[in-house]
């Protein structure tokens, strides 16, 4: 039975700038190429799930522009409920995207609609997240929204999923109370750990486990090149990635968590098939140039997942 997911999160419409390197203050460089494309960490998130045979549904915001009515377009396209994307007198949220040739991005981002989502909005959601098995969240939004979210998802047995980013060293309370599940990266971890980031197992074990005693007490770890760390239930383990020449990494952290959503179970368990799962459809992204462009499909996880010689 494919999993009900609700994403609460950013539609952006990303601009991309590929360039060899990143400038240096007060210097001008050339752009080799240029690109648009749509995105957003809860959009992304979205197309990931949705991709992977979950049944989702998006709460956000656009604006009444060209450039929102294209998005809704979009997702209804991808087989996303949109009817709780609302329009707001801002303009659509947009991203600027400085990709090197390396395949690294730096990421500058303008909230525009995003911003104005609220709880209110939410609680027009009521029903479809108290229906929902996951619902996921980011920080791409006002956090009172997310609160809400979560609070409702709580109240009625979903499975909650936070992604801190943007990278934050402090979640209010009420949002860590009702978070099951926290995915951040090394960075976004060590931050609300308060820690130095890092990459080695003795030391994520210490920093996961202060994260419980905040009170997000089951945690997954994405380490870019270095595997996936986690810690849940209180078995931890940490997985190696599957190695490709990286294209792009834009959206690669999206697709492994919209990956999680349509496959995890309120219990957690058989973790690292899930997580070895999610890794494989994130490498086929960082593969790809694009956002939502580079997502992979169910059928082309399915295919590629069982071949050996494609695991590190």
């Amino acid at each position: 039975m494919k999993n009900k997911v609700v994403i609460i999160g950013s539609l952006n419409i990303d601009t991309i700038q590929m360039i060899d390197r990143l400038p240096k203050q007060g210097e001008t460089i050339s752009i080799s190429n240029q690109a648009s494309n749509f995105g957003g960490k809860g959009a992304n998130q979205a197309v990931a799930a949705a991709r992977q045979g979950a049944d989702v549904t998006f709460i956000g915001a656009v604006g009444d522009d060209d450039r929102g009515r294209a998005f809704k377009q979009l997702l209804t396209d991808e087989g996303i409920t949109t009817d709780y994307i609302f329009t707001k007198k801002q303009l659509t949220g947009s991203a600027t995207i400085m990709l090197e040739a390396d395949g690294h991005n730096t990421i500058m981002v303008f909230g525009g609609a995003n911003m104005s989502l609220n709880a209110s909005d939410i609680i027009q959601a009521h029903d479809v997240i108290a229906a929902a098995d996951v619902v996921v969240a980011q920080l791409e939004v006002p956090i009172d929204a997310v609160a809400k979210g979560f609070e409702i998802a709580r109240e009625f047995g979903a499975l909650t999923i936070l992604n801190p980013a943007p990278i934050t060293s402090h979640l209010s309370a009420d949002i860590m109370m009702n978070t099951d599940l926290v995915i951040p990266n090394e960075t976004e971890a060590a931050a609300l750990a308060h820690v130095t980031p890092t990459t080695n197992k003795e030391a994520l074990g210490e920093l996961t486990n202060k994260l419980k005693k905040l009170g997000m007490v089951h945690t997954i770890v994405t380490l870019g090149g270095d595997g996936v760390y986690y810690n849940v239930k209180g078995k931890t383990g940490q997985l190696p990635i599957f190695k490709v020449k990286a294209v792009d990494t834009t959206a690669a952290g999206d697709t492994f968590i919209g990956t999680i959503a349509a496959n995890i179970s309120q219990s957690m368990n058989d973790l690292p098939a899930i997580i070895t799962r999610s890794s494989f459809a994130s490498s086929l992204t960082v593969s790809r140039s694009g956002a939502i462009v580079s997502i992979p499909t169910k059928a082309e996880v399915d295919a590629g997942l069982p071949n050996p010689s494609i695991v590190k």
